[in-house]
């Protein structure tokens, strides 16, 4: 497999490339992405950018981005802080907490 396939049904990456961005092991990309503690976003190019695409992986306040092209190949990779989409809709939208009745003396 190259490091990332493009798909179908979207893109499959190598776990390497995603560990090493985030200095883990590659073994443990898979139970993180699975839990929710590591998660993506693509994005497909337009107008200019027809033919590329953008893939965003987040995990403990930082991310990656890989530009890659039709066949998968890497053409660009940064890497940022940032906070993940399921943290900040997390702060956006709390889950509800239960609230004991209060009663009266």
């Amino acid at each position: 497999m190259t490091q990332i396939e493009v798909t179908q049904d979207g893109f499959v990456v190598d776990a390497a490339v995603i560990a090493e961005a985030f200095k883990l092991m590659p073994q443990d990309i898979q139970p993180l992405m699975r839990s929710g503690d590591i998660t993506s976003i693509s994005e497909a190019g337009v107008d200019e950018d027809a033919g590329r695409a953008r893939l965003t992986f987040y995990y403990v306040g930082r991310a990656v981005r890989l530009v890659i092209d039709q066949e998968g190949n890497i053409l660009k990779q940064v890497r940022f802080p940032a906070r993940s989409p399921k943290s900040i809709g997390t702060e956006m939208f709390p889950l509800p907490t239960e609230h004991s009745p209060k009663t009266r003396p």
